[in-house]
């Protein structure tokens, strides 16, 4: 069957669907076999909605989980539900990212109320990045890293503690470098430190340290130089190895060139540094909001 016969299918099941959701209510129904028929129209609404994905109807295979986790509820089925809810709102994404995250947010209400934080927060990691990439309002998105970076930090008593304590750091540091670029410097540093301090002890992860410290520095750096070198002085003695990473020494590299207010060797360092490791945004950015504050220098680049 073509999707067009798919979709004429759907649409027929929805039909279906809804008498038997009206058949239900009756007095009658409702002392005979009510839940029966709400059982078969929550079927009938799945079916359908997975018929609308074949056809590629996003909006009209998210409706349909919609009913589903409506009824589902309605039969005190929560994980039911919660998966229906995900299910819509995994439909919505490819056509109204708004109604996604509706449907994400009621599927989360349903797990925090059963306990299940860690799949609530994979599902605020889901919205964050629909505030991201669709609707590019990156406040929104910061503010559902944090509930999710919460929500698995609160798991850290349990057997999965590696792996919530692995995912919250993932979605601090998201917050931390949004945090940055909307100048929030301080809250930035703070998160940068945390999580630095949290894996420089663990060998599997203390080579990341570095990286999270030299995050901190520039931040530091671009509020004041004083306050980049006395945290550069800190780094180094709370993570000694951070001091042979070429991380430190660009820093110092940076500092030397900033208190003579010298831009060519400020640029000559950054670029040393290109050539081995390469810039990504989130650095190039940072490194020019330094490279302006030396005097006499304009917009610029970093080459």
């Amino acid at each position: 069957m073509d999707s067009t016969g798919k979709e004429r299918e759907a649409v027929q099941l929805m039909a279906e669907a809804e008498k038997r959701v009206k058949g239900s209510h009756s007095f009658l129904r409702g002392l005979f076999g009510g839940n029966t028929r709400v059982e078969e129209a929550c079927e009938m609404y799945t079916r359908a909605a997975n018929m609308f994905k074949i056809a590629k109807n996003w909006s009209a295979a998210g409706n349909a989980f919609c009913q589903a986790a409506k009824l589902h509820m309605q039969l005190q089925s929560k994980h039911d539900s919660a998966t229906s809810f995900v299910d819509a709102g995994n439909a919505y994404k490819k056509a109204d990212p708004q109604e996604a995250i509706n449907c994400l947010n009621a599927a989360i209400d349903i797990y925090t109320d059963m306990g299940r934080f860690t799949i609530a927060a994979k599902h605020h990691i889901t919205i964050a990045e629909i505030y991201e990439a669709e609707l590019v309002d990156i406040e929104k998105a910061i503010a559902h890293y944090e509930q999710a970076a919460d929500y698995y930090k609160g798991e850290e008593s349990n057997r999965q503690v590696v792996f919530a304590r692995g995912s919250a750091n993932k979605c601090l540091l998201k917050v931390a470098a949004y945090a940055a670029q909307l100048e929030q410097y301080q809250k930035a540093i703070e998160i940068y430190e945390q999580v630095g301090t949290n894996t420089m002890d663990n060998p599997l992860l203390k080579y990341s340290a570095k990286e999270y410290f030299f995050k901190a520095a520039l931040c530091h750096f671009i509020v004041d130089e004083l306050n980049a070198k006395l945290a550069l002085e800190k780094y180094e003695e709370m993570f000694p190895a951070f001091t042979d990473s070429r991380e430190c020494k660009l820093l110092k590299k940076l500092l030397e060139a900033h208190e003579e207010q010298n831009c060519e060797a400020y640029t000559e360092a950054v670029k040393e540094f290109d050539s081995i490791s390469r810039l990504d945004q989130w650095l190039t950015t940072m490194l020019l909001r330094i490279k302006k504050s030396i005097q006499g220098e304009g917009d610029g680049d970093l080459k």
